[in-house]
């Protein structure tokens, strides 16, 4: 198990990549749910293979974490969300498809350029790998910027968390339990606003379009 601990934690991590592709080209809000569902779950198989291995404990309650909010709780309640508001349509995105892609790849040039110092300080199994979860980073956040709908904005800032932590644990083999902690929480809390905000916004625009949002300034 030891001998192939990198080469399965570059693999989790190229399939955390591949997810990151994949949310940013998909048109349709329940299928995107589903892509975070998976790489939360990819996330992770990452963090208690780490934990095997680097014999930290606390990347197993990480992983349980992850388990328990990105896998389970976070994707029911969006699912439960869009069935409630009615919002199956396709995403609608500022640019087309194959200009995504072309601005993503070159995002994940830069974030590899980027990490490669910082890689090379690292004495973490899976060091070589920040490049990656980096990579996710900004794939999230172009995919934030990019969509104009509530539901995929918020599901880019849950992408964005996940390259973050996969970050922190492919460098330092994880970050402090309270920091974990304190994380989780805010997620779960962001989430429960942002669902408010959603419905605050569907019962006055009867969209979830967020440019509706300027309509405000002129009130």
């Amino acid at each position: 198990m030891l001998k192939y601990a990198p080469q399965l934690i570059n693999l989790f991590a190229t399939l955390i990549l591949l997810l990151s592709f994949a949310m940013i080209s998909q048109r349709r809000i329940v299928s995107l749910i589903n892509l975070f569902m998976i790489q939360g779950a990819a996330l992770v198989a990452a963090s208690f293979l780490l934990g095997y291995v680097a014999k930290q404990p606390d990347l197993y309650v990480s992983g349980w974490l992850t388990l328990v909010l990105k896998v389970i709780f976070i994707p029911w309640m969006l699912h439960r969300l869009i069935r409630q508001l009615n919002v199956r349509w396709d995403v609608e995105t500022l640019f087309n498809i194959p200009t995504t892609m072309l601005v993503g790849i070159a995002l994940v040039i830069f974030a590899f350029s980027l990490a490669l110092p910082v890689s090379r300080l690292s004495d973490s199994i899976a060091g070589g790998s920040l490049g990656i979860a980096l990579a996710c980073v900004f794939l999230s956040f172009m995919m934030m910027i990019t969509r104009s709908k509530a539901v995929p904005q918020v599901i880019g800032f849950l992408s964005m968390e996940n390259g973050l932590i996969f970050a922190a644990t492919t460098v330092t083999n994880g970050m402090p339990m309270i920091v974990e902690f304190g994380i989780a929480l805010d997620v779960l809390v962001g989430v429960l606003i942002l669902g408010v905000f959603m419905f605050q916004i569907r019962e006055k625009f009867d969209s979830l379009d967020i440019h509706h949002l300027e309509a405000l300034k002129e009130d």
